[in-house]
């Protein structure tokens, strides 16, 4: 087995390509071509837009007590009464004081195979940070700027959270069993559990971004309305909302 030390050491000066973005291996999960286009453009940092709505992660006990004039201006994707009622919901939750008050936000993670920012990582729930138990394990958090669907999370976002879990673990050397997804404009947070199918629907993703040296195939289907870059792509459907904000 490779001495972690040197496999370390090879993480960190590897070429770039070897060690993926989270960001790309998303985008290769919801659709290869995309992520080729988007790997042309010289500014690849996140809209004002997005950020804006990300930011509103890390202010929900202020927003839980906001008056509906605060709320309305702010991008929020409910009326300030579901909203408000959203936020209620997860203070019932048993992670939201972690959630809250995170032991990192906003760090730079890097694993064997991905880096990138991860928005929240919140200390393990039962408060040992050496034990082995699963219970005491980090819990890192990706934000979404967009709407979750009616059940879980989007398949971009499940692969994204496989592949934070996965950088968070070999940066502690421990096993991170779980993520989550937060979707702040709704106030709603839905978990990700590491199971065999999402780590392979992961492996997949991470496959995709790094064979990308040239346009893949079209897929022309209802994802390319959702696609900034549809224009260039040359596909022509404008039917379906978008999936990732």
């Amino acid at each position: 087995m490779i001495d972690r030390d040197l496999a370390l050491f090879i993480n960190r000066t590897a070429p770039t390509h070897l060690v993926t973005p989270f960001s790309d291996v998303a985008r290769a999960a919801y659709c290869p071509r995309q992520l080729y286009y988007a790997r042309r453009e010289d500014d690849r940092t996140v809209p004002a837009d997005a950020r804006a709505r990300i930011d509103l992660a890390f202010r929900y006990p202020a927003l839980a007590d906001a008056p509906d004039a605060t709320l309305r201006r702010l991008p929020i994707r409910r009326s300030p009464a579901a909203y408000r009622r959203n936020l209620d919901r997860l203070r019932e939750r048993d992670d939201y004081d972690r959630l809250i008050d995170p032991e990192r936000e906003r760090a730079f993670v890097s694993g064997k195979d991905c880096h990138g920012t991860v928005h929240k990582v919140l200390a393990g729930g039962g408060g040992r940070p050496d034990s082995s138990d699963p219970a005491d394990a980090p819990l890192p958090t990706v934000v979404s700027p967009g709407e979750p669907p009616e059940n879980g999370v989007w398949e971009p976002q499940s692969v994204r959270a496989v592949a934070v879990a996965k950088a968070v673990a070999w940066e502690r050397e421990r096993e991170v069993p779980r993520a989550l997804v937060e979707y702040p404009t709704v106030g709603a947070v839905r978990e990700v559990r590491l199971t065999t199918r999402r780590k392979a629907a992961y492996r997949r993703a991470l496959r995709a971004a790094r064979a990308v040296d040239g346009p893949p195939s079209r897929v022309d289907d209802d994802r390319c309305s959702a696609c900034d870059y549809r224009e260039e792509c040359g596909v022509g459907r404008r039917s379906f909302r978008s999936l990732l904000g």
